[in-house]
Parts: C-alpha cells; structure tokens; sequence
C-alpha cells in the first residue's frame, strides 16, 4: 500500500534506495539461458541435506521465474525515453548565506547571520521569538549573546535581497520593500504606501477604504494607485526565486491518455522505473552452496541466511511493483470509463458525479485503495494534466430532477464570481440566488461552504476599487 501512495518520481527515489541496500536486486533485463542453469543438478540430488532441508532455495533457482522484470502496459520499449528529474539549485537559504560576505561580520555577528538565517521559514520569516534564539544559541552552540546584538544583525540579513526577508510578520516584510523602493525613488505615492501599512494596516486588511481615505485626507484615485503599488509587493519573499530549502519539483504524470477516434489509448509512465531482476550472482552462490552436500560450516550457513532473506525481499520488492502497476492501470481504466465523456471532449460540465465507492465497486478494491490512488497521481490528457482526485465530487440535484456533479456547480460559481463589479462583490446570498435561478437549489451555507473550498475569500476582502 506504500508502494500505490508513491507518485512516479518518489516511486524512482524509492527503487534507487533498495537498489543501493539489497544486492540480491538488480536493475536492467535479462534473457534467460538454459545452459548456465545449475536446475538439473539440484533437482536430480538424490537426498536433501540438512542445511537444503532448512532453507528452500529452489524457488531462488536459476528458471524462468527467477528473473522479475515490469513493464507498464501500453509503452513499447522502442518508444523515446525522456528524464524527468527533479530540478537542483541552490535553496533560499543558500543564497541569502552567499550574501552574508558583502556586509563586515566579525566572527560572532557571522554565526549569528547564519543561525538567524536557519531560523527563517520557508516563506522568509522570522517566526520565533528573539528571547527564544537567544536562549537556542546559548545551550545549543555554547554562544553568549544578547537581544540586541541579534536584532542588530537580523537588521543586516533585512537588507538582503529578495526585499522584506528576515521580517517577522506582513506588515514588517511589506514596509520593508516599501523603504527599499523609497530609496531608490522617492514619490508621493510610495509615502502614501508605507503610511497606510504604518498607521491603518488594520483597515487594509479590512479593505475599510472609505476609513483610509478619511483619515489620510486623500482622494479615491489617489488610494487607488497606491493600493495597486502596495499589491504588487511580494509577501512571501522566500518564495519569490523557487520553493524555499525544498527542490522544486515538476509534475510528472503517471498516465499518459491520447485520444484517437474516439478510442484511449492508456499508457502507465515507466519511464523512471527501470526494468528489475534478481541477481544471477546470488543464484549462483545459491547453487555453489547446494553442491556441498550439508558439508557447510556454520559460517556458510549464516551466510545463507543473509542470502536468503535478500533474495526474499529483491522478489517482494518486484512482485509489489508489478501490483502497483495493475492496480494502477485497472482504477485509471476504469476512471476513463465512468467519466469517457469528459475525456473526450475535456469539457468539466461532462463530468458525472464519482465517488472512490463507485470505482471501489467497480474494480473490486476497498476504498482505502482507490484513495491512495486518486490523491497522488496524475494524468495526462489533451486536454492537461489532472490529478485523479479532481475526477471525483459529491452529486447535486437540480430544479429539473437532474443529477450533476458539484464541480460543475463550482463551475458556474468561479464564473458568477469572476463576472461580479468587485466595486460591490456578490455575498453567499446573492450567490446562491443566482444558482437557483441557474436551476441550483443550494442553501446560502453550501455555497460558502464551495467557496472556501474553491480558496475564495468572502465579499468583503473580494472589494477593489
């Protein structure tokens, strides 16, 4: 069941680590051939010994089940091979590390640069507490400092770049780009800017305007061209060159789907996995072993042992493969199936509603299974790529007494939004009587409920100018 979780480029970190642990375990194929088996002289040993009693290596023989090998179903081994790995580089912190050597730093103030930079969050913050690094500082690196001398340099590692890292919450990392922009260009509307996130950074939030506008004495337009230059900082500074100290990592689908008159062509992608056999050398050792005739030493047989338990888990390790992939390629078709008409035509209204029970049923698998599945993997269309997971949604019923899907109904809620003045935003009542008037009849609290799934804020923080 770990092996289903994994997506394809786990999958491939996951095979490398039992490569490089097991090596009864081996990778690329492998054509059998008959000469080079020991079978005959095992098989035609009149009497068993004690140690071929204790240990049954017949299955670890040199025949034809001996070598496990996988393939996906569909790929053809002449297609194109194309990598896929997992994008390097240095981390956010690496780079701010860099930047320690432009600013002089005696050997106290460097450590310090260095623990508050490994300190930070992966969105650039400081999120603990000086006093708290300060008492870090002293029972894990022996170092004696004070709160002062840690803000002193946490000010430095400020005025790294990108701008507003190293603060301790938004409205610090937003004054902070803000200054930085005043020194290079000083304006009317960047004063405007670091006034309203000084003195009523409340009230933005709020997005209270008309308070804003009264207190700075300004005019409409004026709020809204610092607004625009105040939206335009980055509030997660940590994020703005990559993925903070985590690989940024491309999505590689596990199935890749043509669409050829009407028929699918499914394709489970192998392309990171490589063929696996069990090693000919343990085979061998095997055969040398049974040779002797019980003459072996106990050395020999604890070596046996270790043998054998490799040999057990290289052919478990295979044998979950190969599962994984039927498993796979049995829930993917069987998805294909229920929901054909969207993968023909990627229109999301043709989506029927689906639940993990309906393909549970369908394939014969627990749901538990079907999960796993749907909420790692995904898929390849003309249309994109999907993660399985999007495939299934709960049934609504309309006005008409028909049953649709309830992403069609966040559908039609994303576009209802996406059409509203943003001067004055539809509420969740307004919302839900434009659905019932679609033929939807959804309740005011469904709606916020498909709302906040679909990461949409309420009315108020959806106001603009």
């Amino acid at each position: 069941m770990k092996m289903l979780q994994l997506p394809t480029v786990a999958l491939e970190a996951r095979i490398k680590e039992e490569l490089e642990t097991n090596p009864a375990l081996e990778e690329g194929a492998e054509s059998f051939d008959q000469e080079d088996s020991n079978e005959d002289d095992y098989d035609d040993s009149p009497e068993l010994s004690e140690a071929e009693k204790e240990f049954d290596f017949s299955e670890y023989m040199d025949d034809d089940d001996s070598y496990y090998k996988y393939s996906a179903k569909n790929y053809s081994a002449d297609d194109e091979e194309k990598s896929m790995p997992i994008v390097g580089g240095k981390t956010f912190k690496d780079r701010l590390q860099e930047q320690i050597a432009e600013y002089s730093l005696d050997d106290d103030q460097f450590q310090l640069a260095l623990h508050l930079i490994g300190s930070l969050d992966e969105a650039g913050y400081l999120r603990r507490e000086i006093e708290a690094i300060v008492d870090d500082l002293a029972f894990t690196q022996n170092i004696s400092t004070t709160k002062e001398e840690l803000l002193d340099v946490l000010k430095i590692i400020q005025q790294f770049d990108p701008p507003g890292v190293g603060a301790t919450d938004l409205r610090e990392c937003l004054l902070l780009q803000i200054d930085r922009k005043i020194e290079q260009h000083r304006s009317i509307v960047l004063i405007t800017a670091k006034k309203i996130l000084e003195d009523h950074f409340d009230a933005f939030t709020k997005k209270h305007y008309d308070k804003i506008i009264e207190k700075l004495e300004i005019e409409e337009e004026d709020l809204k061209d610092t607004l625009e230059v105040i939206l335009k900082l980055n509030p997660k500074p940590g994020n703005s060159s990559g993925s903070g100290d985590r690989p940024i990592e491309h999505i590689v689908p596990d199935f890749l789907l043509n669409v050829k008159d009407g028929q699918f062509e499914l394709m489970l992608n192998s392309r990171n996995a490589p063929d696996l056999k069990v090693s000919r050398d343990y085979n061998e050792m095997i055969s040398g072993y049974t040779e002797q005739k019980g003459k072996a030493s106990k050395q020999q047989k604890e070596a046996m042992q270790f043998i054998k338990q490799k040999l057990d888990s290289a052919k478990w390790f295979i044998d979950a493969i190969k599962q994984r992939q039927n498993t796979l390629m049995t829930t993917m078709e069987s998805i294909l199936n229920y929901q054909k008409e969207f993968f023909l035509e990627g229109d999301e209204t043709k989506l029927k509603p689906m639940i993990l029970k309906d393909i549970a049923e369908q394939v014969d698998m627990d749901i538990s299974t079907i999960s796993r599945v749907a909420n790692s993997k995904y898929i390849q269309t003309p249309f994109g790529t999907y993660l399985l997971k999007f495939f299934f949604s709960e049934s609504l019923t309309t006005t008409d007494g028909e049953e649709v899907s309830t992403r069609e109904v966040k559908r039609i809620l994303q576009d209802l939004i996406g059409g509203e003045t943003k001067r004055k935003p539809l509420t969740d009542e307004k919302l839900a009587k434009h659905l019932k008037e679609k033929g939807y009849n959804i309740a005011r609290r469904t709606v916020a409920k498909y709302r906040e799934q679909l990461n949409i804020p309420v009315a108020r923080l959806r106001k603009e100018m």
